[in-house]
């Protein structure tokens, strides 16, 4: 039912008898006729009482659940205990290390984050410009690469290919310090470089030894990927120890690691856990045969190069290099069935240096040498290959194939010529025979040239015998 109330106000009311006494009435104003009343809104009854009480009754629970929270929080934050009955976000109270007390490697094992401080500031980033004319033409290309400092006076060790033709080299140190940098020498067959920059108070590196590697120990790298993220770190495993690969015709006896290598990376250092180089790591390598491969990375064997880098630093080149004092040929099967020889695989000597290694250890024209020390012969790679794996001075048993039969003999080999000369007395030399077109260059250090596998070589029908003696062509060392 409807009622009217003292303010002339309208309610409905489901309440049979509500308002008592007030007798429902039925509304006849006609509103299109009178004015609108001005009138305030109503005041309701002790609505303003209501209202407080309320936002006394919300403070109140919101503190109870706020106190709840506190308390929760608070009691992981004070001893960093809580009770079981409570949920609480866990905040560690772990004192961070400080790394930067790291001075001293080689001692103890460290982690990735104590490595990387101890040996940052001893990486060094790597930028050089070559200069070349093509067609009248001068034009300029920069590349990047890494290194690492060996010594306090400035010293510091990168790969060959890094700085190979560069007219100008530029090292940037980790904290931001830019110096023009000297190439003090190299040796493009073991991919090694020496530079020297003006600065002294420098912190080197701590060698180690890659003898000690075995497969599945942890190693990190640190250098530039792609020439613009500098001074990244990458970790991983050892995959494999004296792998041998072949890049562009030159065998290198190579650490395999899982760690991220990218172009950029060439020349930095190769990492233990205890913080000892003990590789140089070569981006070039760890893409070779233009394969595309993750977890695939190589670095050198620091204990394969560590004397020749000194020897650098000392004289400007590698002057230990093993030197047998002979031109040789490699042995094909066409060449063997061709000319009756008892074997169709290794290196046949052609000529021997008088006075040389060679001549001193007994090998004679048409041996063919098939093992190094416990290293077997197949192929000129393999010859060059085993070299590697001995400095001027150090003696090595050398198997060769004679007549038919095979003969063990020891060498000590001489020191690599710095410059191709003629010998005092000329070698014994041996005349091309049963028809074979050879075609001798060279003064003692070439060989012999076979049009025939020449040819091969560029239509992909056999290997050739020009392999790039220190003068004229053949096989010299």
């Amino acid at each position: 039912m409807y009622y009217e109330d003292e303010n002339n106000l309208y309610h409905y009311s489901y309440r049979k008898g509500d308002k008592s006494g007030v007798e429902p009435v039925v509304n006849t104003r006609n509103y299109a006729e009178e004015p609108a009343e001005s009138a305030e809104p109503p005041k309701k009854k002790h609505g303003a009482v209501k209202l407080v009480a309320l936002m006394l009754v919300c403070a109140l629970i919101g503190g109870m659940v706020g106190a709840g929270a506190t308390g929760a929080l608070g009691a992981k934050v004070s001893g960093g205990k809580r009770s079981a009955d409570t949920t609480a976000i866990e905040v560690s109270d772990r004192e961070t290390v400080n790394v930067e007390t790291v001075a001293v490697t080689g001692t103890k094992p460290l982690s990735f984050s104590e490595l990387y401080k101890a040996n940052i500031n001893s990486v060094v980033s790597i930028n050089t410009t070559t200069t070349t004319n093509i067609f009248n033409q001068t034009v300029q290309s920069a590349s990047a690469g890494s290194g690492f400092i060996i010594t306090a006076d400035g010293y510091i060790v990168t790969n060959y290919h890094v700085i190979d033709s560069a007219n100008e080299v530029k090292v940037t140190l980790y904290d931001g310090k830019e110096y023009a940098a000297k190439i003090i020498g190299g040796d493009s067959d073991y991919d090694i470089a020496v530079l020297k920059i003006d600065a002294t108070d420098l912190k080197p590196v701590t060698i180690g030894s890659s003898a000690t590697l075995q497969i599945g120990d942890d190693i990190a790298a640190i250098g530039n990927p792609l020439g613009e993220l500098t001074f990244s770190m990458s970790e991983g495993i050892v995959s494999c120890v004296d792998r041998e690969i072949n890049v562009d015709g030159t065998p290198f006896n190579m650490i395999q690691v899982t760690a991220a290598i990218n172009p950029g990376n060439s020349g930095g250092p190769l990492f233990n856990t205890y913080g000892e180089v003990v590789g140089i790591v070569s981006a070039k390598y760890s893409a070779y045969a233009n394969t595309v491969a993750e977890g695939l990375g190589f670095a050198i064997p620091i204990n394969d190069v560590i004397a020749m880098v000194e020897d650098i630093m000392e004289n400007g080149r590698v002057t230990n290099r093993p030197y047998f004092a002979i031109t040789a040929e490699e042995v094909t099967a066409r060449r063997a069935q061709q000319n009756g020889y008892s074997v169709d695989a290794g290196v046949r000597v052609s000529s021997v240096e008088a006075g040389g290694a060679a001549e001193k250890a007994g090998l004679q024209v048409g041996d063919i040498i098939v093992k190094v020390g416990d290293k077997d012969i197949t192929s000129m790679k393999d010859l060059n290959g085993a070299k590697k794996s001995y400095k001027a001075g150090d003696t090595a048993s050398v198997t060769v194939n004679r007549n038919g039969t095979e003969v063990t003999l020891s060498i000590t080999f001489d020191a690599t010529p710095e410059q191709t000369a003629k010998p005092a007395q000329q070698p014994q030399q041996e005349q091309p025979q049963n028809g074979d077109n050879y075609y001798y260059y060279g003064n003692g250090e070439g060989g012999y040239f076979d049009p025939w596998d020449f040819f091969n070589e560029f239509f992909g029908n056999g290997y050739n015998s020009y392999y790039g003696g220190n003068s004229g062509n053949g096989y010299g060392g």
